[in-house]
């Protein structure tokens, strides 16, 4: 921790905060996407894409999960995606999986969650959608069928929500679905016919 609090004292003499482009930040923000991914601390959206600040919008939890539209109650997801949509304008949303993910490796192995009751519920709303995968993902440590499905599904889920239908319909929006391979770097892109592959550089 102190790394990383004496890193946060000396940012200020880090970054050129009178530059045009800092400057500028706090004049609003213009993101040029929406992406959704896992809280896993390996996973940096930023060091992933090269996004400078002000250019991701960004929306983490445990297993990249989206829940579906219209569930009672106060939802994070449901303000973020309302927000980035609606009052930012982002016009590409990525949902993007990774390998070693904690959350599906508990959803494989069909872990005893009840001393975390948060955490089971919250699986609990990716697990139904993902029972077929579950049942015939191998035992691999980096679970890359169950994490990619699950990016799948979370599109779908995405799907469900009108303020994201309508721009669909409309061609304002465009869904991108990744799976990032930890270990290796490697950046999955879904395609057009529902496989993973890798995009030569």
């Amino acid at each position: 921790m102190k790394d990383l609090l004496d890193r946060a004292r000396t940012f200020r003499t880090r970054v050129d905060f009178d530059s045009f482009a800092y400057r500028k930040l706090a004049e609003g923000q213009y993101p040029e996407a929406l992406f959704i991914t896992c809280s896993d601390s390996r996973v940096i959206p930023a060091m992933i894409t090269g996004a400078q600040p002000g250019e991701i919008f960004e929306l983490r939890n445990a297993g990249n999960i989206v829940p579906p539209y219209g569930r009672p109650g106060a939802c994070g997801e449901a303000a973020t995606i309302e927000y980035a949509l609606e009052v930012l304008g982002v016009q590409d949303i990525v949902v993007c999986g990774h390998s070693h993910c904690g959350a599906m490796g508990a959803l494989k192995s069909g872990d005893d969650l009840s001393s975390l009751p948060g955490v089971d519920a919250w699986l609990r709303l990716a697990r139904p959608e993902l029972t077929s995968v579950l049942e015939a993902a191998p035992d691999d440590p980096s679970l890359p069928e169950v994490s990619q499905g699950n990016v799948v599904n979370q599109l779908a889920a995405l799907r469900s929500y009108p303020v994201v239908r309508q721009r669909l319909d409309s061609g304002r929006l465009r869904l991108h679905g990744w799976y990032y391979e930890v270990d290796t770097g490697f950046v999955y892109e879904l395609g057009d016919e529902g496989d993973f592959r890798v995009h030569a550089a």
